[in-house]
């Protein structure tokens, strides 16, 4: 589905039930009405891409561009690749420097008119999992970890979220990790599966060693494609497996906390 710059689609009651999410990602922007009682998009998403440079205002006008196409007049919830505290965006990795210290939360609202919630990426990701997903039900440490233009991470002790881990900046082997793990690092560096998945194993086990969780839910786009590098994953004793939203689930997880917002 196509964003149409420019036109606004008619207003609209509603639904009762849905909230709508925006995952703001360092590639694309999507979002959708969600459907709440089953934890999935109630239409077919709309995607645009992230402009460059990813300035607070080029980011709203893309965010707005979603929101309208669908008409859309209830509360928002939005997810920011980097840290939240109250709205207001601490870091950003893989967004322009502008973000830094800006009151998203005002910023979406003045530009939408209606309610928003912001919150990290990976921490919508997370909650989606927890409550649709892979980790329905699964109590001790788990830890979502979204594998993209950057990594992602949601930490969950006894289903209660641990927010803005960002441990895809933990320094692994003299790097950042997420440098070496990402998705981008196996695009840009034309790595095969086997080579990226054993850096991926590298982080898990670091990862691991810090946390000792009992469950890594893998996700991200390249979720779809786990058979191609999670049984190449060995020495790692925690259950992996791929996030069952896969890259809806930032979208779930926006709706969500802004629901209870």
């Amino acid at each position: 589905m196509a964003a149409i710059h420019g036109a606004q689609a008619p207003r609209a009651s509603v639904p009762s039930g849905q909230v709508f999410g925006v995952d703001i990602g360092g590639s694309g922007i999507k979002g959708a009405p969600v459907d709440l009682e089953r934890g999935e998009l109630a239409v077919e998403r709309c995607k645009v891409p992230t402009p460059q440079p990813s300035t607070p205002d080029a980011v709203a006008d893309c965010v707005e561009e979603v929101v309208r196409h669908f008409g859309w007049t209830g509360p928002v919830g939005v997810t920011f690749p980097g840290v939240v505290t109250d709205g207001t965006t601490r870091t950003a990795a893989n967004v322009d420097s502008g973000w830094v210290g800006r009151d998203a939360r005002g910023l979406f609202a003045d530009r939408l008119g209606l309610p928003v919630t912001v919150l990290n990426d990976a921490d919508a990701a997370g909650v989606a999992e927890m409550a649709f997903g892979a980790g329905r039900g699964r109590g001790g440490t788990v830890i979502v970890l979204t594998l993209g233009t950057g990594i992602g991470s949601a930490v969950f002790i006894e289903g209660r979220l641990v927010p803005n881990t960002e441990l895809g900046h933990l320094e692994l082997d003299g790097h950042d990790a997420e440098t070496r793990a990402s998705t981008r690092a196996r695009d840009d560096e034309e790595l095969g599966w086997g080579d990226w998945a054993q850096r991926v194993q590298r982080y898990l086990a670091h990862v691991e060693m810090l946390f000792s969780p009992e469950l890594f839910i893998i996700g991200g786009g390249v979720s779809r494609k786990s058979e191609k590098f999670l049984p190449l994953i060995e020495g790692v004793r925690a259950e992996m497996v791929p996030a069952e939203l896969r890259n809806n689930a930032g979208i779930v997880g926006a709706a969500m906390t802004a629901a209870h917002a």
